[in-house]
């Protein structure tokens, strides 16, 4: 009987969820299906792909495996449901059928770097796309910053006001074709168009530069040393010759951005290769669809200090779209390619918007009339450890999701806001978590308001309805008194979670940590967060599971002088540390014949001892960041003001002596100890031992190269011996642990993360870190949502055992 059924023709519903909408896959549905001798249709809808298929059980089995297989490369497959249907299609040969409507439950696809057919067309000068700059296909183009609601339909995107030719009309109806409803296909005759102009007064002719078209003219534009504004595809970029120091310079003065490093862009591989070292593995992240910025380490020819002051790395990308491979096809050098922003606020997305605020910065623009609907930063990742680790979230990564781990049952929608900094929020349906693309820092109020449009527009995109709101505890975060009052309003509950815990529970999902896990040790590094305590905490030592967490060990409290002062002033944390560990007279018995006394002497130190003393604004904090400051103050580094965020600890890290991590012994690192804190009795990484010797080595002339190693040798063995510490009275509790969780901010330093994660390696413990998600606060909301969840599920009777 069953052999009988396996061989008699019947009908069947294949539902597919996941990334598979707007990257080729219902062409992919319907070539193999027509191979396979199926009948049926295949159309996108609110869930995904559906399709309706009449075989025999085995040969739609076989059609499923190779679906699976031969997926087209920006498709991500979360599900494939197969049902039997009552009756057989009445269908004859297979089509593809028009969108239909419902509940979103599909995933919304990331901008795609320009394909190497797309790209090989747009130069090819017997291609009817030739020098045309915005040629894409179904696996290219962009996606997400174009996109208005969902189906991913081009009644959907800010194409819908363009009407196709009949040349491009026949390309997006033929299932065999590239182009088979590739939904912002366009060319020269029916589609966008980009143009140059004088930003503030003036015109752009034919005689003032020599030019095949406006997009060449760029070339000849920053080759002369203007700065102009390019309209890209989440925003616009401020664009310079990055060679040319006066450029630069000018560039800096004109968009009031001091030190924080520029980025690159080159026409190709080859150029980047003349002023960095690129491994394999950057190689492939650089030509990859995200095509993110990549850091490197800098070798080769030198550019400009301006491009990064102070730093050993560049961050490089490349023509990610035919107007920037077009742009740049006669530079023969790197190229600025940085935010068209002032300070911190959003990038600019609109041509009158361009062309009214870059009065001054800019020279010339080159504009388009294809709408920016969703603002979209350049993604940045770093190679670390041996691994890509996305440090900034968002073209090309964001807004795919990621599954909820085993063990987590998909109840309701939630809603985690994230923090301030670098933030991001995150939605949970349907078992996915579906994390925003990087805002930016809510203190800007452009900022904020383009984070709330987000929050509408992810809402509408994805039918999204929340019964709980995730906040984290800082009373003051802009992104948490937005969740609370939007509880208010709406009458939805509230969980507000731990900052560091919300960090430990990211780097848990990311490495998909099953719910009904032992717990894990999460060892947060990072600036400040909210402590249970009501002081700041920083750098933490949590057993922790999703619903739960522990706090063991932690850093030395340190008053922060003058609050946030603290960060934006960094000799304020070194003068703190100074005072904890020795006070004035100690350091200048044994240190006054050190500039750094002398300097510090001139200080207005009775003010701020008397802050200390009667503790006016100095409230405490076990931050690692505010460690990381100290110590690059004392060697003279970002001393008297941070200019950008970590700007004194990048310079540290750069500043590190490669050769001198290989050293071994005690006195190649720097001591630290771990006594237990009074009252609490809680242990800590104690910092006395490094600073005498640091302020020893001042004193000997030793190279800051060599002083920075040190520290970071120093500081990797510290945590490596609290982690034991806390392993070892875990066994004798009956509770041991066995795998850490690296997370924070701090560990976005390569020589950190490397010296740690070898450090915890060879003691035996398995090593989780973040890959996918930022470790910064662009992965709060991540935690947060999991943390919420994993909660939820325990309210609801399903308790982690």
């Amino acid at each position: 009987m069953r052999a009988a059924a396996a061989t008699q023709p019947a009908g069947f519903e294949i539902r597919v969820r996941g990334t598979v909408q707007g990257v080729g896959f219902r062409p992919t549905v319907w070539r193999l299906a027509s191979e396979s001798g199926l009948d049926g249709e295949v159309y996108n809808d609110a869930t995904g792909v559906s399709i309706r298929i009449s075989g025999t059980r085995a040969s739609v089995d076989r059609f499923v495996e190779r679906l699976e297989a031969e997926a087209p490369p920006l498709s991500r497959i979360v599900d494939i449901d197969v049902q039997p249907l009552p009756d057989v299609p009445d269908v004859s040969g297979f089509h593809i059928v028009e969108s239909k409507s419902g509940e979103t439950r599909t995933e919304v696809t990331p901008d795609a770097a320009i394909c190497a057919s797309c790209r090989e067309e747009t130069l090819s000068p017997f291609e009817r796309r030739f020098r045309y700059p915005f040629t894409n296909c179904t696996h290219c183009g962009p996606r997400f910053s174009i996109v208005t609601s969902v189906p991913y339909d081009r009644a959907n995107t800010s194409m819908a006001h363009f009407t196709m030719c009949e040349a491009c009309r026949s390309e997006y109806t033929n299932p065999a074709d590239r182009r088979f409803h590739a939904q912002p296909i366009a060319c020269h005759v029916c589609g966008p168009r980009a143009w140059l102009v004088r930003v503030g007064k003036g015109s752009v002719t034919f005689d003032m530069h020599s030019m095949l078209d406006d997009v060449d003219a760029v070339a000849g534009i920053l080759q002369k040393g203007h700065i102009i504004a390019i309209r890209g595809l989440g925003g616009f970029h401020l664009a310079c010759d990055a060679a040319n120091e006066r450029a630069v310079t000018k560039l800096r003065t004109r968009k009031h951005r001091d030190a924080k490093p520029f980025a690159l862009m080159a026409r190709d591989l080859d150029v980047i290769r003349q002023y960095c070292a690129v491994t394999e593995t950057e190689a492939q992240l650089l030509e990859s669809p995200a095509a993110p910025i990549v850091l490197l380490g800098a070798g080769g020819h030198a550019l400009p200090d301006a491009v990064a002051p102070g730093l050993d790395t560049l961050g490089f990308m490349l023509p990610y779209t035919p107007l920037h491979l077009l742009a740049l096809r006669r530079m023969d050098r790197p190229v600025v390619m940085t935010s068209a922003n002032l300070s911190d606020a959003p990038q600019i997305t609109a041509n009158e918007d361009a062309l009214e605020k870059l009065v001054g910065i800019a020279d010339y623009a080159l504009l388009h009339d294809r709408d920016i609907v969703n603002r979209i930063d350049d993604s940045v990742v770093r190679v670390m450890a041996g691994s890509s680790r996305v440090l900034r979230r968002a073209r090309g990564y964001a807004p795919s999701g990621l599954p909820l781990p085993d063990g987590f049952e998909p109840r309701g929608e939630l809603l985690a806001f994230g923090g301030e900094l670098k933030s991001t929020f995150c939605l949970v349906k349907d078992g996915s978590l579906i994390l925003s693309q990087h805002q930016g820092d809510l203190e800007d109020l452009e900022t904020y308001e383009d984070y709330e449009r987000n929050l509408a527009l992810y809402e509408a995109l994805y039918d999204h309805q929340p019964e709980v709101l995730v906040a984290d505890k800082h009373p003051e975060y802009l992104s948490s008194k937005l969740a609370r009052r939007r509880a208010r309003e709406g009458g939805l509950s509230l969980l507000e979670v731990q900052h560091h815990h919300a960090h430990v529970a990211a780097c848990m999902v990311e490495n998909q940590v099953p719910r009904d896990s032992a717990p894990v040790l999460g060892v947060a590094l990072d600036g400040l967060g909210f402590g249970d305590d009501g002081t700041f905490w920083g750098g933490e030592f949590l057993l922790a599971r999703y619903d739960g967490y522990r706090r063991l060990g932690t850093f030395k409290p340190v008053p922060m002088i003058g609050g946030a002062k603290a960060i934006r002033e960094p000799w304020r944390s070194l003068y703190a540390h100074l005072m904890a560990e020795m006070g004035w007279a100690r350091f200048a018995m044994n240190f006054k014949d050190l500039e750094l006394f002398e300097w510090l002497a001139e200080k207005p130190r009775a003010a701020i001892d008397k802050m200390l003393e009667n503790d006016i604004n100095t409230p405490l904090a076990s931050s690692c960041g505010r460690l990381f400051d100290a110590v690059a103050a004392c060697m003279g580094l970002s001393r008297d003001t941070a200019q950008y965020e970590a700007e004194g600890a990048m310079q540290l890290e750069a500043a590190v002596d490669r050769s001198a991590l290989s050293a071994t012994g005690d006195e190649a690192a720097y001591p630290f100890a771990i006594p237990n804190l009074r009252g609490s009795g809680l242990p800590y990484v104690e910092p006395l031992a490094m600073w005498q010797a640091l302020l020893g080595d001042l004193r000997l002339g030793t190279p800051v190269p060599l002083m920075a190693a040190r520290f970071h040798l120093g500081l990797a063995r510290a945590i490596g011996n609290m982690v034991s510490l806390q392993a070892g009275r875990a066994e004798q509790s009956g509770h041991p642990f066995a795998q850490v969780a690296l997370t924070g901010g701090c560990f976005q330093n390569a020589v950190l993360l490397e010296l740690v994660s070898s450090e915890l390696t060879e003691r035996g413990f398995d090593v989780l870190t973040h890959s996918r998600v930022p470790t910064n606060d662009g992965g709060l909301a991540l935690g947060q949502a999991a943390i919420a969840a994993a909660l939820r599920s325990k309210q609801e009777g399903d308790a982690c055992v």
